[in-house]
């Protein structure tokens, strides 16, 4: 099913861009900023989901956050809403740190027509699942990263 679109931008890197090293495992390591467009009325929360399709393993989930209030920015550094568990088992951002070559960061944004009741324990699978069914819109941005050597 085709939601409508949410516009995902960041005064930090453009579209299909190079995320800049603060926001990665070689600097500060906080979560870029990033700005939403088109929010739907009706929403009552938001879900950021970031995650590298290109990782050794499958993809990595670096970001899990839900029921961020239906805001237009979300800040660099900030934790907006309630942080799940990521791929490396934290409750926290984990910034780009590809092992070898450039790898694509997908950072996808839901507005949902709910909050979602979940625990701290819950991943991405359980995220995806709850929200099932409660899209009103969906956007992306996506960066790229490639570690100096």
């Amino acid at each position: 099913m085709a939601h409508p679109a949410l516009t995902v931008s960041s005064t930090a890197f453009s579209h299909g861009g190079l995320i800049p090293p603060e926001h990665t495992c070689d600097g500060a390591g906080k979560n870029p900023p990033l700005d939403i467009e088109g929010i739907p009325g009706a929403a009552k929360s938001l879900v950021l989901i970031i995650d590298d399709p290109d990782a050794p393993n499958g993809t990595f989930d670096h970001w899990i956050v839900w029921n961020i209030p239906p805001q237009r920015s979300i800040q660099a550094g900030s934790a907006p809403g309630e942080v799940g568990r990521n791929s490396m088992g934290q409750n926290r951002y984990t910034g780009p740190c590809p092992p070898t070559g450039t790898h694509r960061y997908f950072f996808k944004v839901y507005a949902l027509d709910t909050q979602l009741k979940l625990d701290k324990s819950a991943d991405k699978a359980k995220v995806e699942h709850a929200m099932k069914n409660h899209i009103l819109a969906y956007g992306e941005l996506m960066g790229n990263y490639k570690r100096k050597k």
